[in-house]
């Protein structure tokens, strides 16, 4: 095996900035790469500090204020009543009579204080000349099915479909009011959020449901992060290819994962490469888990001849969490040979 490459520097912002838009960046970006999920650190403690400081961020998530109410807002999950039993059980509007006490408890995004941490967070990346995500995970999916649960929400296309506007509108809103006090507070460089729209064969709802109920608040989002300069980065696991025409409608500049075994990575980068930048997710369920290191560069390098072009258009992460098991000398294997081969990659063209 090769010896590994030395510490590398972060790329600056504008070499991020480069990949996105095509102009040629330096080497291909590592951003979310370092995604420790579900008991890694407890399983590799220090070892994995190694990697933290030789390997970059190159675009860094600034976490913003929550916008919906918490259960403990709420009097009727107080009671203890409603309580879900798994995460997708889950629910704190279990009926929609509460619906309009619930919009009443939503948080107040204007208020002082809420974006200080945030501020300060960005501020100091800034000053290093790094690629800053404000970060708001769950969007316009993933959010309404933890609010109503996710059998609910599905059936609500059908039954309730004005109550679903309303929720939408309500979210979006308030997204919206995060952006832009975003913009005002730190200016970051790019919005990064999340809705696992796809399951591992397809859709998690029909195509046109998308398209009623969830891209015309996709499209005022993409709108917000045009207005203020902002890349719109969406992370969404499962089979997307569906809709992925309708995100590149709506103002996506970056998508997230291409997620193994659900998508056609070569369709995806040949019918899509001109339209969106992808951060293309090494797949945490097989290849890092279950490969030899040899295996993980070989994905890896397949993935950068894949998805990159002359100017550039992607950039590397893992596909979600990398959770307990992964071998840890795969996980260097991934890191190691993604900066490698990302800036031979680079060089040729």
């Amino acid at each position: 095996m090769a010896a590994e490459v030395g510490r590398i520097e972060p790329l600056k912002c504008d070499e991020v900035a480069a990949a996105i838009g095509r102009r040629g960046p330096p080497r291909i970006p590592l951003v979310m790469a370092k995604w420790w999920g579900e008991g890694l650190q407890e399983q590799y403690g220090g070892r994995l500090r190694p990697l933290e400081e030789r390997y970059p961020n190159d675009a860094v998530l600034v976490g913003l204020p929550q916008s919906t109410p918490s259960a403990d807002a709420l009097p009727w999950c107080r009671e203890g009543r409603f309580e879900g039993t798994a995460l997708d059980a889950a629910t704190i509007l279990p009926d929609w009579v509460y619906f309009d006490e619930f919009l009443e408890k939503m948080p107040d995004l204007e208020a002082s204080g809420i974006f200080d941490e945030a501020k300060a967070q960005a501020e100091h990346l800034h000053a290093q000349g790094t690629y800053v995500l404000a970060c708001h995970w769950n969007l316009f999916f993933e959010r309404p099915w933890s609010i109503r649960g996710m059998q609910n929400i599905l059936m609500d296309y059908y039954l309730h479909p004005d109550e679903v506007h309303r929720l939408h509108r309500a979210l979006c809103d308030q997204y919206k009011t995060l952006i832009e006090r975003a913009v005002r507070e730190f200016q970051p460089d790019g919005f990064w959020t999340s809705d696992d729209l796809g399951n591992q064969r397809q859709l998690m709802m029909k195509p046109e449901h998308f398209r009623e109920f969830i891209k015309p608040y996709y499209e005022e989002i993409g709108d917000t992060c045009r207005k203020h300069g902002l890349r719109f980065w969406l992370h969404s696991c499962g089979n997307n290819t569906e809709v992925l025409g309708d995100l590149a409608d709506a103002g996506v500049d970056v998508f997230h994962p291409v997620q193994k075994h659900t998508m056609d990575e070569a369709q995806v980068a040949r019918d899509f490469g001109d339209r969106l930048t992808f951060l293309a997710g090494l797949d945490v369920q097989h290849v890092l888990q279950e490969g030899s290191p040899e295996d993980v560069r070989s994905e890896v390098r397949h993935l950068i001849d894949t998805f990159d072009r002359p100017g550039g258009g992607m950039m590397l992460a893992a596909g979600n969490g990398i959770v307990a098991g992964t071998p840890l000398e795969n996980i260097e294997a991934f890191l190691d040979e993604a900066v490698r081969y990302g800036i031979a990659h680079r060089r040729q063209w």
